[in-house]
């Protein structure tokens, strides 16, 4: 029996409202398959809603994702204001009040090594083979919303972490190890820093909770040259808010590619879905940028909504894509495809669930059953 989901959908700037569209041309496709409903909700961040409003993030757009059920967001980011560091206002400043207006706490991002692409990885493939890994990353606490600002001569930026911010997303880094290789590393820097003292006496609290799942700290300088050493180390990495962003970034290298890597961001009402690529302003409108991270997003987003069965499709279909060479030029072996084709294909994978493929066809980015 078909379900009715309110989707809000905030594109973005450069390569976002592209990539997105790719990803709703796939929703539709599985509320086709499901007889599913899909009300979209569209709202303005970044740099294009300072173009319209002055504002980042203009209200309108906050109660978009206040009244979805969860959301997709493209991207954000424009040379105007990554050249200019004296601006008052700028597009991240959208995305921060957005993480802490609907108290979206929890960053995952899944890295997987798809055996296909491991030739791109700049690391050896027996290295990076086999590697599946998800980033916790905490989202509101931490340097990046601590009192900041400017002395006579210096300036400062202060961090801090209460028990509630480093228990609540623990317990999910936690829960999610349960259904994966029953392992959790704590990346912090306790030699040095309270805060992360504080995170390991509390995750150590947490792990009594969970007594099947190991628990491994590790300083971040340690872990950062582990990712490079041995990458299959880890299963699911824990840690706070300015370490997940340096650390999480590192390990999307690894499978050779930013523009297949997808993200949630949870909070306790809705959960944010976005790829972990940048704008990429010079793409834009070029027909050029990887589709396929933003539909793995929409697919982390039908597993959040409990349509289990759903997301599973959608990612079968992103696999063909990649087995099929079915990509974008910045992966492809070749020319590549451009983005509405590679959307093409998996939409209407989705549609056919057959791996069978009419190669004549398959270059135009249709799937066709033989």
């Amino acid at each position: 029996m078909g379900v009715t989901k309110n989707i809000g959908v905030l594109p973005g700037d450069g390569i976002g409202p592209e990539v997105v569209q790719e990803a709703i041309k796939v929703l539709d496709a599985i509320a086709e398959a499901y007889g599913h409903k899909f009300n979209y909700a569209y709202g303005d961040v970044g740099a294009v809603a300072i173009d319209k409003t002055g504002n980042p993030l203009p209200d309108e757009t906050l109660k978009v994702c206040e009244k979805s059920d969860a959301f997709l967001f493209g991207a954000i980011g424009h040379p105007k204001y990554d050249n200019d560091p004296s601006a008052k206002v700028r597009p991240e400043q959208g995305l921060l009040k957005l993480r802490k207006s609907l108290g979206l706490f929890a960053n995952i991002r899944p890295v997987t090594a798809y055996d296909s692409l491991l030739h791109m990885s700049p690391l050896k493939t027996e290295r990076v083979q086999g590697v599946d890994i998800v980033v916790y990353r905490e989202l509101t606490g931490g340097i990046y919303f601590g009192n900041k600002g400017r002395t006579e001569n210096g300036a400062y930026d202060h961090c801090e972490y209460s028990d509630f911010e480093i228990d609540r997303i623990s317990k999910l880094a936690f829960e999610a190890a349960m259904n994966r290789s029953k392992r959790v590393t704590l990346v912090d820097k306790a030699n040095v820093l309270e805060t992360s003292r504080l995170w390991r006496e509390r995750v150590n609290e947490i792990a009594k909770d969970y007594p099947e799942v190991e628990l491994d700290c590790m300083f971040v300088d340690n872990a950062a040259m582990q990712m490079i050493q041995n990458p299959k180390h880890f299963d699911v990495i824990l840690t706070e808010n300015m370490f997940g962003d340096i650390i999480s970034d590192e390990a999307s290298v690894i499978g050779g590619s930013l523009g297949l890597l997808p993200s949630a961001s949870v909070g306790e009402k809705t959960a944010m879905f976005e790829p972990i690529h940048g704008s990429y302003p010079q793409a834009a409108g070029q027909n050029i940028a990887n589709p396929i991270a933003t539909i793995l997003s929409a697919a982390m987003m039908l597993d959040h909504l409990g349509l289990i069965d759903e997301a599973i499709d959608v990612r079968q279909a992103v696999n063909s894509s990649m087995r099929n060479g079915m990509v974008t030029q910045d992966i492809a072996k070749g020319e590549g495809f451009g983005t509405d084709r590679v959307g093409d294909f998996i939409a209407n994978f989705v549609l056919d669930g057959e791996e069978s493929l009419a190669t004549s066809n398959m270059k135009l980015g249709i799937s066709t059953i033989i």
